[in-house]
């Protein structure tokens, strides 16, 4: 395990990993601007083995029914290794890899396979999980919060996000998804939405930067109801989704994703 950051560099771009913070990133700047928001549960972290809530923190796999912690009562959230020390495999000055294995209470064995790739524009995390042993139901995700200003200037400052998803999941009150495809809705949001052609969401903080989340994966979390970042949260499958999308990993078929985030200056 490794408790000492890693930090990556390409041009004038710079991203720090903290493999012991459960191998998030923990920082990217980008001529010497953070664009994610600093502190120790956000910069970007991994949603894995699910993404997103679990009602009641149960789902049914091999005919049991599986119970996870009620982080977030009444539901279980956003996997169970972002608060994990993830091992170090190998890093040079532009690609890191990352290992987990999953441990209780996760209740299969398997591991999960983090790569972070950069170039002067661009930082692409790709996520896999494998089992050699029985078969799940998983979700891979990212979670990063993105700065909603760069500068603190005033709101004209604030970031813009667009994107032009084919519909959005309805959200019951217990936020997650009722199983109804609705027209998407302006926000704020804190909501599910689908992309079936890739998830292509564009940030643009006005006379600074643009920054593109790009995935082949349909899925994408949008939530920017907090006053200091948005976050945009490519995934392979919705919230609730290992018990309404399950993806079945097996020992000879993983599940595997990524996303890409390029930027420019403008």
């Amino acid at each position: 395990m490794s408790s000492e950051e890693i930090t990556l560099a390409a041009g004038d771009a710079e991203v720090v990993l903290a493999p012991g913070n459960g191998g998030r990133v923990a920082g990217l700047r980008v001529g010497g601007v953070e664009l994610l928001r600093q502190g120790e549960r956000f910069g970007c972290f991994p949603m894995v083995p699910w993404c997103g809530r679990i009602r009641d923190g149960q789902f049914l796999s091999g005919g049991f029914v599986q119970q996870m912690p009620l982080n977030a009562p009444p539901h279980a959230i956003h996997g169970t290794t972002r608060e994990g020390a993830w091992r170090v495999a190998r890093h040079d000055a532009t690609e890191a890899v990352l290992t987990y294995d999953l441990v209780e209470p996760w209740p299969y064995p398997g591991r999960v396979t983090q790569v972070f790739t950069l170039t002067p524009d661009a930082l692409t995390l790709t996520m896999a999980v494998e089992t050699y042993d029985s078969s799940f139901p998983a979700q891979i995700g990212w979670h990063p919060w993105f700065n909603r200003n760069l500068d603190g200037g005033g709101e004209d400052a604030d970031v813009r996000i667009d994107f032009q998803p084919a519909w959005q999941e309805e959200r019951g009150a217990d936020h997650l998804p009722t199983g109804n495809r609705v027209d998407p809705k302006s926000g704020p949001w804190d909501d599910c939405f689908g992309m079936p052609d890739g998830v292509d969401v564009t940030l643009t903080w006005p006379e600074r930067l643009e920054l593109k989340v790009t995935s082949r994966e349909e899925w994408v979390v949008v939530y920017d109801e907090q006053a200091e970042a948005v976050c945009v949260e490519p995934q392979t499958g919705p919230p609730n989704g290992l018990n309404t999308h399950p993806r079945l990993v097996t020992p000879i078929d993983p599940l595997e994703a990524s996303t890409t985030w390029t930027w420019r200056r403008l």
